[in-house]
C-alpha cells in the first residue's frame, strides 16, 4: 500500500463536511490540518474530524501538508492557488477553478514553473454514472456520437442556503456554479470542445433570500442567470446546453442526453457520482438500464485521491488536471462572449480526455 500523502484544507464552509468524509475514504489520504479566515470556524471542524486547527498563513507554511485543498469562495480561488503553490504545495481547488480564462492561465502557468500538481473541481465524472456512460460510449453502444442536450434548469439557490449572495456575483450564475459539472462529464465523454455560441441573460435584476439566517435580503444580481447555446465538438457533436436559475425544470429532462448512429443514452446527473445509465437502441421501444462498470460509492475527495497517486508516480497523468479545468473555464467563458458578440467562439486550449478509470475497483482506490 502507499504512504499517506498529507492534505490540509483553507475553506471550513458548507462543502469541507464532503470533503472531510471523501477523503477519508481513500487509503492514500490523511487530512492532517484546516484552516478559515473565521479561526473559530476552523478550530469547530478540527475538533469535529481530528486534524489541527490553523490559521491560513500557517496551514500554507506547514511543511507536513502536500497537497492544499481550496474551498474558498470563487473570487479566491486563483489568488488563493498561487499562495499555495509558491509555496510549494500541490493545489487541487473546488469549481470553478478560475472567474476567467486570464486567471485559469495564470495558475496553470506557475504550476509548471513550480513543477507542481494543480486542478480542481468537479471529480464526479470519476463517479460509477460518468464512468459507465464513458465505458460505453467507449464500447461504440450507440454508434457515432452525434448530437446531446444537457439541462440544468432551477430557480436559484437562495431558498436552501445559507449564504447565497455570491451565486449572484462574478465567479457565479448558474454556468460558473452548475456548469463546471456538465462541461466536465461532456468533454470527459465526447473530447474538446472546438466552437461555442450562445444567448446569455439575467432575468431578474435583484433576488430575495428565504433561507436563514438571511431571510428577507434583496441581492443584486451581477452575473448572467440564464444561458442558452450549442457547444460544437472536435468529433462532431454538437450538443445543446441550458443553465438556468431563472426557470423551474420539467420533470421529462434529463440531465444530459446523447444522441449515436445506433441509439440514445441517457447520462445521470453530473454533479452525483452515481447512475442509473440508460440506453435504447434503433429498434427498441424502451430504454434498457446498464449495470454500473465503476463504483458508485465515490465521493467529493476523489479527485484529490487521484492528485495524490501521481504525486507518488510521477509518469502516472492526473486526470482532474489544469489542462481540463482551463478547457472547462474557456468553454463556460465563451458563452456570454458569444452572446455579447453575436458571434461563433472559438476555443483555442487544448484537451485531451482524462484516461478511463480501471473498472470494478474498491470505494477506497483509484488504481490496482
Amino acid at each position: 500500500m502507499p504512504r499517506k500523502v498529507k492534505i490540509g484544507l483553507i475553506g471550513c464552509g458548507s462543502i469541507s463536511k464532503a470533503y472531510f468524509a471523501g477523503c477519508k475514504r481513500y487509503d492514500i489520504l490523511e487530512v492532517v490540518a484546516c484552516a478559515d479566515l473565521d479561526f473559530k470556524r476552523a478550530q469547530e471542524k478540527a475538533k469535529e474530524y481530528g486534524v489541527r486547527a490553523c490559521t491560513v498563513d500557517e496551514l500554507i507554511a506547514d511543511s507536513e501538508v502536500e497537497i492544499v485543498i481550496n474551498l474558498t469562495i470563487p473570487q479566491a480561488h486563483a489568488p488563493v492557488n498561487e499562495r499555495i503553490l509558491r509555496a510549494g504545495k500541490h493545489a487541487y481547488v473546488e469549481k470553478p477553478f478560475g472567474l476567467d480564462l486570464k486567471e485559469a492561465r495564470r495558475v496553470i502557468a506557475l504550476a509548471k514553473r513550480k513543477n507542481l500538481l494543480v486542478g480542481g473541481a468537479p471529480d464526479t465524472f470519476l463517479g460509477g454514472g460518468v464512468q459507465t456512460s464513458r465505458q460505453l460510449l467507449d464500447d461504440g453502444i450507440i454508434g457515432k456520437p452525434v448530437a446531446g442536450t444537457a439541462y440544468m434548469m432551477c430557480p436559484g439557490h437562495e431558498s436552501w442556503h445559507p449564504s447565497p449572495e455570491f451565486y449572484y456575483k462574478q465567479g457565479g450564475g448558474p454556468m460558473f456554479d452548475m456548469g463546471p459539472y456538465y462541461i466536465t462529464a461532456l468533454v470527459n465523454l465526447l473530447g474538446p470542445v472546438t466552437r461555442v455560441s450562445g444567448s446569455v441573460r439575467a432575468s431578474f435584476k435583484h433576488r430575495t433570500i428565504t433561507s436563514k439566517p438571511l431571510n428577507g435580503k434583496r441581492v443584486k444580481v451581477e452575473v448572467p442567470t440564464h444561458y442558452s447555446g450549442t457547444l460544437e465538438f472536435a468529433n462532431g457533436t454538437i450538443v445543446t446546453v441550458i443553465m438556468s436559475f431563472d426557470v423551474i425544470r420539467g420533470t421529462d429532462q434529463p440531465p444530459i442526453t446523447l444522441y449515436g448512429s445506433k441509439g440514445t443514452m441517457l447520462v445521470p446527473d453530473p454533479n452525483t457520482f452515481v447512475g442509473p445509465v440508460k440506453v435504447k437502441l434503433q429498434g427498441e421501444t424502451e430504454f434498457t438500464e446498464h449495470p454500473l462498470t465503476h463504483s458508485d460509492q465515490r465521493l467529493r475527495g476523489t479527485g484529490v485521491a487521484d492528485m495524490a497517486y501521481s504525486i507518488l508516480r510521477r509518469r502516472r497523468k492526473y486526470r482532474c488536471h489544469g489542462e481540463l479545468v482551463t478547457h472547462v473555464i474557456e468553454v463556460m467563458s465563451a458563452f456570454e462572449k458569444s452572446s455579447n458578440s453575436g458571434r461563433h467562439v472559438t476555443i483555442k486550449t487544448p484537451m485531451t480526455r482524462p484516461n478511463l478509470l480501471v473498472p470494478n475497483l474498491p470505494d477506497n482506490v483509484l488504481d490496482k
